[in-house]
């Protein structure tokens, strides 16, 4: 279990980024691959309330169970998102999958996205394509996230501290879109 501390920003062009990462220093990680990410819930949805999450997510053939959840006490919420995460690799999330539902569970939302990884041996930069737009996450201490975030040329006016559920639920509104899923099927059908 750990604190995990982030910011996301919009990407204009991917390409660029990717340019502007190995321009300071950056080297990919993981090449860019599929991610498919599913939330779980009671069906009252008491977990949402808790601003908690429990996400099986496969990523480049990988899966993976995180659970996060706000802190208990330290930071709280400022210019960068904490949470405190449990994650391990499973075996097959399709049968973690079929645990949760039979033990009440239920698949509350699911979300897609294309990631590539990069690190500078300090901290973590993602880049998410996403059915709504491109994002890019800085995770590491708040003050990796700064530095790296000026060597990026990301002003500190552009960090979003907001999940990708919620993100989503400002574009479904701005975009009156009755989409339920953040997947490139449901988007590019319903917006």
């Amino acid at each position: 279990m750990s604190i995990e501390t982030e910011i996301k920003f919009r990407v204009a062009n991917v390409g660029e980024l990717a340019e502007r990462l190995r321009r300071a220093g950056f080297r990919e990680q993981t090449p860019r691959a599929f991610e498919s990410n599913v939330l779980y819930d009671t069906p009252d949805r008491k977990m949402r309330a808790r601003t908690e999450i429990l996400r099986i997510r496969n990523y480049a053939g990988k899966w993976t169970v995180t659970h996060k959840r706000l802190p208990d006490a330290g930071p709280g919420e400022d210019a960068h998102k904490h949470r405190v995460e449990t994650e391990t690799e499973v075996a097959d999330g399709d049968v973690l999958a079929q645990v949760f539902l039979s033990i009440g569970l239920v698949a509350a939302f699911r979300y897609e996205k294309w990631r590539g990884e990069w690190t500078d041996g300090e901290g973590h930069c993602v880049i998410d394509e996403t059915p709504i737009g491109d994002y890019a996450e800085l995770e590491g201490s708040p003050e990796w996230i700064d530095r790296a975030a000026v060597r990026l040329g990301v002003d500190r006016s552009a960090y979003l501290t907001l999940s990708y559920g919620r993100l989503f639920e400002l574009w479904r509104t701005e975009r009156h879109s009755d989409a339920n899923d953040l997947t490139f099927d449901a988007v590019s059908v319903k917006h």
